[in-house]
């Protein structure tokens, strides 16, 4: 089971991420999780929000470089190493994740992140027993 994420190209200059910001506040859509990455020139913001694709087309409207795409988001106890020890399993069976954010809600700790294999990633998060945030889930975070 995964959960849309929106990933928005930004130039590296004044006013870019604003622009972003201000059209899903003026659309009433709250921001859950956000990481930006980025280079000399341009950085990757990703966002986990309340209500994904009603966002993806406001900022596709704004003019805004959006991409509307799928991510893994996991539940774990807020402890030390329980992410490491839920990266391992992942590790172990030869799954790469490209890139991950995580942030904390109450006493668990949540894990968003990009497989290079969806199907075996759900297998090993299956057979390690661990829980699957929902987009239901979010939506009672928002």
């Amino acid at each position: 089971m995964t959960i849309k994420q929106l990933s928005i190209f930004l130039e590296n200059k004044s006013g870019t991420l604003i622009k972003v910001l201000d059209l899903l506040k003026k659309s009433n859509i709250q921001l859950i999780a956000t990481t930006i990455a980025d280079t000399a020139e341009y950085g990757i913001c990703r966002i986990i929000c309340s209500e994904p694709a009603r966002a993806y087309l406001e900022l596709q409207e704004g003019g805004v470089a959006v991409a509307l795409t799928d991510v893994f988001a996991i539940e774990l106890d807020n402890i030390p190493g329980a992410g490491a020890d839920a990266i391992q399993a992942f590790s172990e069976c030869g799954i790469s994740i490209p890139y991950l954010y995580s942030f904390l809600t109450g006493k668990k700790a949540i894990l968003i992140f990009r497989t290079d294999n969806n199907d075996q990633a759900r297998e090993v998060i299956a057979k390690n027993n661990l829980k699957f945030v929902t987009e239901a889930d979010l939506a009672n975070w928002a």
